[in-house]
């Protein structure tokens, strides 16, 4: 934390920004407080440079909560700087000295709280419309537009210049985003979804017309509704119980209207802050000098009373000096009057500080009706504003330190358990956050898990390729190896066919010509040169047919061998189709076994993410109902507290009164009196040796002025003189006046029935807080459970439609795999046709369906070859039949 205003003293830059580095007490002069709270006090100064006016909240950031003051310091800081509007308190800097935070701001007259001190009932209506038209019109409308809201609207925070003019101030409270949840503000305004923020959820501008209206009843009543009850009681009551109302039946129409239309309970019901400015209420025309006069009004009323007192002082002295003591029935006139006047003030605690966990500041800078004073001096006279105003901010500013040291115990409580219930938001947003972490990691996880089974796949499918391509040219060099041997067999076999059947023409051409020549050895009757020609023609008959018999042998070697490649080359064909088929069903088989792995393991996963969605709903729930029994523990122990200490309190004030006797009453008041007067000569001496001192020291001319002021001074303490008798005389009165046992007894009796009013609504209280907690978790365990349906019906229909999908590309690829291949059969057996090539294959192929992949294939039914061969002689149809029977185990 800062501690001083050196430059350099804040670390952060932009922290440096937002204060001056000036020394704020050289640059302010003439400070005395004016207000007080439980953030501090509020000041009266003066610029020493510009002479200007201003109201400074100090604000301490030591002791306890050091880092959260600071926090909230800084917080308000932020939001004064960035309001831009002529109704809102203006911003002028912030100091920082011995680690206190001066807050600059401009100096306001008053609050509308003040106007609640005088008796103006006829006048209360037009004030609240005036006054709270204009809120609604300019300040929160410009809050809620820039999503902000004030959360502490009041009459103590709506300020009023000189000239009448409406300012909101205090915005120790407001948040500079909306929506929000935090639990800050003054109970008593606060609106339901405040008090129920962490239970419930978050709220948004609206809540500043919920206190809008309570305010409204503040100044139509004087008190806002609930007043008379403990803080915490009306906590209970405000969350449960119906919206309050305006009690009495004066008000107009339009104006009841406005305050119902304000206090609507349900949030989604209630009107937002630009819906307001269309109210009939709010849109009707009313003089324009309404609160001024109110102002007026107010001051004289103050100053009458100041100047009672001070005539009261004046009348003791002037006894005192000439005729003695004043006598008692004068003097108890005198008290009667003043106390008469005193009551017509209605001294009311309107302007409780908000005690927020933040700062809790209210600007009570402005909770006093007084004038800028004039530092000049004149001699006394009947113009008493400087005294009056002197004697109002000094009562003010003592009733507003007595009130705060009378409710610092319920305030310390009321911090404590606001500060409760902020540490177990963060708590619950923490836990919030963490487990947001966890189900990001656990989907970052199952997103990794799913990438690295999707590149395996792709991997294991890139690997299939490559093995299927080798496997693809391996086959074909094998083909082709099987082709070019068959090739190699049949040509030998025709070659051996061939050479055999040129040895077996040479024997028959040798038989013949030996049986030729025979036959006509045993003819002598035949000329030997006929003979010679017979058998040279038999010959050439030999010879001529031998050379037939081997051109048609080769015509046949020949057509075999082209039918039978071409048969091969068909049947090599049928093999690589086959291969492909296989290759093609091991492709999709294996993107089938990894489109079902990727499908349970996504199941899976939707098993794991739903576990760890129950486990986190399940710790959430447990966090906070733990948390909500602490806060009912806490808020059990609260009451206790304090119904224990207003039992001690009224046990020590019922003492107190038995030991009073009436005997002691005379006593005690002239000891007062005695005191007062002697306090009053030693006065009366001090400002005669101040006077000689005065004039001896300043000139002749300037004697007229010094002797006013000095006066004006004079007249002013005595009127303090005179309060503070008058204060002590009644106090002395109450508290040794008799109380009788029967009403003692009567004010415990009623204080018990209020202590278990205030203890049965916070029983019922809690018991509403619990029954919404459960009912709330068990929504949030319908709504997982309903996410947790649909995330895996839209698994299931993500994975029927992936696997009609994988379906169908399988039968496509296959259905085109097999026209492809049919139409290569097709074209080659055309081919083979036009060749002269025809019943290649004994058997046509038929379609049948494999039952493996879900689509037909060509089948290719298998029978002998049957081969037409020459009719030839046993040797060569042995041969022939050998080429055959070698074919057919070719084949």
């Amino acid at each position: 934390m800062p501690s001083s205003t050196r430059k350099g003293g804040l670390k952060d830059p932009e922290l440096t920004n937002l204060f001056f580095k000036d020394d704020p007490e050289e640059v302010f002069c003439d400070l005395h407080e004016i207000g007080h709270g439980s953030f501090g006090a509020v000041y009266f100064a003066r610029n020493s440079y510009s002479n200007e006016v201003v109201a400074i909240k100090k604000m301490s950031y030591n002791g306890k909560q050091t880092t959260e003051k600071w926090q909230d310091i800084i917080k308000e800081v932020k939001f004064l700087e960035q309001l831009r509007h002529p109704n809102t308190i203006e911003y002028k800097g912030c100091y920082l000295k011995d680690n206190t935070a001066w807050l600059v701001m401009e100096y306001c007259l008053g609050s509308a709280s003040d106007l609640l001190e005088g008796e103006f009932t006829l006048e209360m209506h037009t004030q609240a419309h005036y006054a709270h038209s204009q809120v609604c019109k300019y300040r929160l409308a410009y809050l809620h537009s820039h999503n902000m809201i004030h959360r502490d609207v009041k009459a103590g925070n709506i300020l009023l210049t000189e000239s009448g003019q409406v300012k909101l101030a205090d915005f120790g409270s407001a948040s500079i985003a909306s929506p929000a949840n935090s639990f800050v503000g003054t109970p008593y305004w606060m609106a339901p979804e405040v008090i129920l923020a962490m239970d419930e959820g978050q709220y948004e501008g609206k809540v500043d017309v919920w206190s809008l209206g309570i305010t409204c009843i503040e100044l139509a009543e004087r008190k806002p509704p609930l007043f008379n009850m403990n803080a915490m009681s009306a906590l209970y009551h405000i969350a449960q119980n119906d919206s309050p109302s305006l009690q009495s039946n004066e008000w107009s129409d339009a104006f009841r209207s406005f305050v119902d239309y304000c206090l609507l309970k349900i949030p989604q019901d209630r009107p937002s802050s630009a819906e307001l400015l269309r109210h009939e209420f709010v849109r009707r025309e009313r003089p324009t000098r309404v609160l001024i006069d109110l102002i007026q009004r107010t001051k004289d009323a103050v100053r009458e009373l100041d100047n009672l007192q001070y005539r009261k002082m004046k009348k003791i002295l002037y006894q005192e000096k000439h005729n003695g003591p004043m006598g008692e029935s004068q003097e108890e006139e005198e008290v009667g009057t003043g106390n008469t006047l005193r009551n017509k003030s209605l001294g009311s605690n309107h302007s409780i500080p908000s005690t927020s966990v933040s700062t809790g500041s209210q600007s009570s800078s402005v909770n006093s009706l007084q004038e800028v004073p004039d530092d000049s001096c004149s001699e006394l006279h009947h113009d008493y504003d400087s005294t009056l105003e002197s004697s109002t901010r000094h009562k003010k500013v003592t009733r507003q330190i007595h009130e705060h040291e009378q409710e610092n115990e319920l305030r310390e409580q009321m911090s404590g358990y606001k500060r409760m219930r902020r540490q177990h938001q963060k708590q619950l947003i923490a836990l919030e956050n963490k487990l947001k972490a966890e189900m990001d990691e656990h989907r970052l996880k199952l997103q990794k898990e799913l990438e690295t089974h999707a590149n395996n796949a792709f991997i294991e499918l890139e690997k299939l390729a490559k093995k299927h391509a080798i496997q693809t040219d391996k086959e074909m060099k094998t083909l082709g190896a099987d082709e070019k041997k068959f090739q190699q067999q049949i040509m030998a076999q025709q070659k051996k066919e061939l050479t055999n059947f040129l040895d077996n023409q040479k024997k028959q051409y040798k038989l013949c010509k030996e049986k030729i020549k025979e036959e006509m050895s045993e003819d002598h009757s035949t000329p030997k040169k006929e003979k010679q020609e017979r058998l040279s023609k038999h010959k050439e008959n030999i010879q001529h047919s031998q050379a037939e018999e081997e051109a048609q042998l080769l015509g046949q070697q020949r057509a075999f061998y082209d039918r039978n490649c071409r048969a091969f080359k068909r049947k090599i064909m049928v093999k690589r189709h086959e291969f492909e088929q296989e290759q093609l069903r091991e492709e999709l088989n294996k993107k089938k076994t990894q489109k079902e792995m990727e499908h349970a393991m996504l199941i899976r996963q939707d098993e794991s993410t739903q576990e760890l969605e129950h486990r986190q709903l399940k710790t959430l729930q447990k966090l906070r109902m733990d948390l909500i029994r602490l806060q009912h523990q806490t808020e059990l122990e609260n009451q206790i507290e304090y119904n224990n200490r207003r039992e001690r309190e009224l046990h020590r004030k019922h003492v107190l009164e038995l030991r009073q006797q009436p005997k002691n009453l005379k006593a005690m008041e002239l000891q007062i009196k005695k005191q007062f007067q002697d306090t009053c000569k030693v006065q009366t001496k001090q400002y005669k040796a101040l006077r000689h001192h005065q004039l001896e020291v300043t000139p002749k001319s300037e004697h007229k002025m010094v002797l006013k002021a000095l006066k004006d001074e004079q007249t002013r303490k005595l009127a303090i003189l005179a309060e503070q008798y008058e204060q002590s005389i009644n106090e002395m009165m109450a508290s040794q006046a008799l109380r009788l046992d029967e009403a003692q007894e009567a004010e415990c009796q009623a204080l018990r029935q209020q202590l278990q009013q205030e203890m049965e609504l916070l029983n019922a209280y809690q018991s509403k807080i619990k029954i919404q907690t459960e009912a709330q978790h068990e929504r949030e365990q319908q709504k997982l459970e309903q996410k947790v349906s649909l995330r895996r019906a839209h698994l299931e229909q993500k994975i029927e439609e992936e696997l009609a999908s994988l379906q169908k590309e399988r039968t496509d690829r296959i259905k085109h795999l097999l026209d492809r291949q049919e139409r290569e059969i097709d074209a080659f057996d055309m081919e083979s046709l036009r060749m002269g090539f025809n019943n290649l294959c004994s058997s046509h192929s038929a379609w049948k369906q494999d039952p493996a992949i879900g689509a037909p294939r060509p089948y290719f039914l298998r029978k002998p070859w049957i081969l037409n061969f020459p009719r030839l002689s046993p040797e060569r149809l042995v041969s022939t039949r050998s080429v055959q029977l070698m074919l057919s185990g070719c084949s």
